[in-house]
């Protein structure tokens, strides 16, 4: 699912002649300033825009060449990992083959998916789209093993191939997107339509999450005529979609792409939820709600991760269980009563990390120093706290190991393996009734949006923009690159304290 949805898009820049006349008007906040659609000889100005259309083209397809390779080598280093079990002799010749004709299938499909390179798609659609493509390429090997003598063992080879293929693929796409961005040459220019007051933020959000492929910039009259490439073939807008009516003409006559910036993670923009508007009549407003297929599927999800990783992790918990009490005698769990769907009770469980006077010492820290007391209002965390027990209390919170006996609460059906933190009331209190309201709409999880992007150094403004963010766009494909990405954000401790 993308993170825009695009409202206007043409096949190219217009045929127009390079003089633009601006009126000059107030720019009130939130609204677009006017474009005047430019006329001239189309013929005179066809010759211009073809060697500026192959300027713009260049980048993109040097960018969709490193792409491919890097799922060329990703299917390269399946290969290799499974080369070893692979029988020898003619039938590994027709293997190799196979291997050959998936990969060149499934990265035909990422392409007609659109992902290269991808520009402005979440990671959890990249991975939706990623993994459509290979099933449908595992299908037609079903097909093709039903004809074939012993099919069977090519198909599970076939299927084994295209799955760890499917694994290596995000770190192979990140390195090869890294490469783009260090050489100059990942993204596209757009210019940044919208009101003074948001445009720093925007400008700001697109320069740290390059990853969009938005190289933004300021909104300028001059310019397209004072670039040699043409300027920016896309504009981005942000604020009264009431204001673009008299000007939308003009802007697609000006730009080969029109987006209408909706929400983004941490950024809010205009409300709008993302939506694929082919063959619809306009954008969706939906609710963020869920079907009784969905919900299914996803509990069913949770006890097939629960209860295998609960036994894995259950020796692991009673160390921990045992050198907590060596260091603080007493009860190692804690339970806690937090908020959860429709409002219900949860009482969640963790390893304790703190010592049991843990409310008295933190009263009269903040006593005695009030810069405590305003760092705890902004996050509800200290960072250094001195209620946190030595050595293992800092090691359970920043490895989020403390967390691991809510599995126990996932099984139970009280929590999910994704969903925003069940917070105390405390923290609650600090969050408008409406939002509280939104939160009791879904089940609480063990990790989420918020733990994967800024953990404890988000503010509770942005705890709430990031959990209104994944209540409204919820998908299990979300939930998905969710679960994938806690792994490495609890490996990098960004925020965990």
């Amino acid at each position: 699912m993308s993170s825009f949805a695009p409202s206007a898009i043409t096949s190219g820049p217009s045929k127009t002649s390079a003089t633009n006349d601006m009126t000059s008007r107030a720019i009130p906040a939130g609204s677009v300033p006017p474009i005047a659609a430019r006329t001239a000889d189309p013929l005179g100005q066809s010759e211009l825009n073809m060697p500026i259309a192959l300027r713009r083209r260049l980048p993109r397809l040097a960018t969709s060449s490193f792409l491919v390779a890097g799922d060329i080598a990703s299917y390269l280093v399946a290969y290799f990992t499974l080369l070893s079990f692979l029988p020898s002799g003619s039938e590994s010749t027709v293997l190799e083959r196979a291997f050959t004709l998936a990969a060149l299938a499934a990265i035909v499909l990422y392409a007609s998916a659109g992902l290269y390179p991808g520009y402005r798609l979440h990671d959890h659609e990249h991975l939706r789209r990623r993994t459509m493509a290979a099933v449908k390429v595992a299908v037609l090997a079903a097909f093709g093993a039903i004809i074939l003598p012993e099919g069977e063992r090519l198909l599970l080879a076939i299927i084994g191939f295209l799955g760890l293929g499917l694994v290596v693929q995000p770190f192979m796409h990140w390195f090869a997107r890294g490469l783009c961005w260090r050489l100059g040459i990942w993204g596209e220019r757009a210019v940044i339509i919208g009101g003074r007051n948001l445009l720093p933020t925007l400008m700001a959000h697109f320069k740290d999450h390059w990853q969009y492929g938005i190289r933004p910039e300021p909104f300028s009259p001059e310019t397209s005529e004072a670039s040699p490439d043409g300027g920016p073939s896309i504009a981005l807008i942000a604020g009264d979609a009431g204001s673009l009516v008299p000007d939308l003409a003009a802007m697609r006559g000006k730009f080969a792409e029109v987006i209408l910036l909706s929400d983004t993670p941490s950024l809010k923009i205009s409300g709008l939820r993302p939506a694929d508007v082919g063959g619809e009549i306009g954008i969706r407003l939906t609710t963020g709600g869920s079907s009784v297929n969905t919900d299914l599927v996803r509990r069913i999800l949770d006890l097939a991760i629960a209860i295998p990783a609960a036994i894995v992790v259950a020796p692991f918990i009673a160390v921990a269980a045992a050198a907590i009490y060596a260091i603080d005698p007493g009860p190692v769990f804690f339970r806690h009563a937090r908020e959860g769907l429709s409002g219900k009770p949860v009482h969640v469980l963790k390893l304790r990390t703190m010592y049991r006077d843990a409310e008295q010492r933190l009263e009269a820290l903040f006593r005695e120093n009030p810069a405590m007391r305003a760092e705890w209002l902004a996050h509800f965390k200290l960072k250094d706290d001195p209620r946190v027990l030595p050595v293992i209390g800092h090691l359970l919170r920043t490895s989020s190991f403390d967390e691991l006996p809510q599995l126990a609460n996932i099984i139970a059906g009280e929590m999910a393996i994704v969903g925003p933190r069940p917070f105390p009331e405390y923290h609650l209190l600090a969050m408008d009734g409406e939002f509280r309201n939104k939160r009791r709409s879904v089940t609480p999880g063990l990790t989420g949006l918020w733990q994967i992007s800024e953990r404890s150094n988000a503010d509770i403004e942005l705890q709430q923009q990031l959990d209104e963010f994944y209540i409204d766009n919820r998908s299990l494909w979300f939930d998905c690159q969710i679960l994938l990405s806690t792994i490495p954000a609890v490996f990098k401790r960004r925020g965990a304290y």
